[in-house]
């Protein structure tokens, strides 16, 4: 029954990941987009790129913690 363990972490991690990116994109999509321009804040796509990367970082890194308990 280890499978049934398996699938229910690798579920929930998949639920946490899915979470995170959700809310990273809400928030960054408009920020890259010049939202905030009005307000002298802008980014740049260089800046957009690594901010990207650092998403997809972070969900390789959670996904790397899948433990069975």
């Amino acid at each position: 029954m280890r499978f049934i363990g398996l699938a229910k972490a690798t579920y929930k991690k998949m639920m946490q990941n899915l979470a995170w990116a959700t809310g990273y994109n809400t928030f960054a999509i408009p920020l890259a987009a010049g939202v905030l321009y009005k307000y002298g804040i802008l980014l740049s796509p260089a800046m957009g790129a690594v901010l990207m990367s650092l998403s997809t970082v972070v969900v390789a890194i959670n996904a790397r913690f899948l433990k069975l308990k």
